[in-house]
């Protein structure tokens, strides 16, 4: 399974632009978005009160500057064959603090990686990672993570089931 496809804006931070104004329009497009992706042009302009064609634009302007990260398919991992999800905490050596941002690239590269996030904390990320079973998940552990010379530690979550939050329109 790749990764979804960003769209650009992002500069090399991954973060939008600190500051970016939006008005009450973008914020209904945004909206509008976050419930239903594959909302039509024309039925997002309708929403908003506001022509297509400046809707279009809009749309292409809050992606240009970072607001809106990217447009992707949700799938389920288990339609691929990896049923088996798993949150891994990793904390890397004192040491390779430089390494950070080579790691999470690393990381985010592999097949069996849907999500890397740096975060605060006692561990340094969170790998969340889909596997067809045991004994691939042992493996990625093994050979992703225990052999790379930069982590300290790491810490293997089962995940049982994934509730997602119910958008407005549900």
């Amino acid at each position: 399974m790749r990764k979804t496809d960003s769209v650009g804006g992002m500069g090399g931070s991954g973060h939008p632009p600190s500051g970016v104004a939006l008005d009450d329009i973008d914020r209904i497009l945004l909206d509008h978005l976050a419930r239903d992706g594959r909302m039509t042009n024309n039925a997002l302009a309708a929403a908003a009160g506001i022509a297509a064609s400046t809707c279009l634009g809009r749309v292409r302007s809050l992606v240009q500057r970072g607001v809106i990260r990217g447009f992707h398919a949700d799938i389920d991992p288990a339609a691929l064959g990896r049923s088996l999800q798993a949150m891994i905490a990793v904390r890397l050596r004192a040491s390779a603090r430089r390494q950070l941002a080579e790691f999470g690239e690393r990381m985010s590269a592999l097949d069996e990686v849907l999500n890397v996030y740096f975060i605060a904390g006692a561990d340094d990320y969170l790998v969340h990672v889909a596997t067809a079973n045991t004994d691939e998940l042992r493996a990625f552990v093994l050979n992703h993570l225990s052999a790379h010379p930069a982590v300290a530690s790491t810490e293997t979550i089962l995940i049982f089931e994934h509730m997602r939050p119910r958008s407005g329109t549900d």
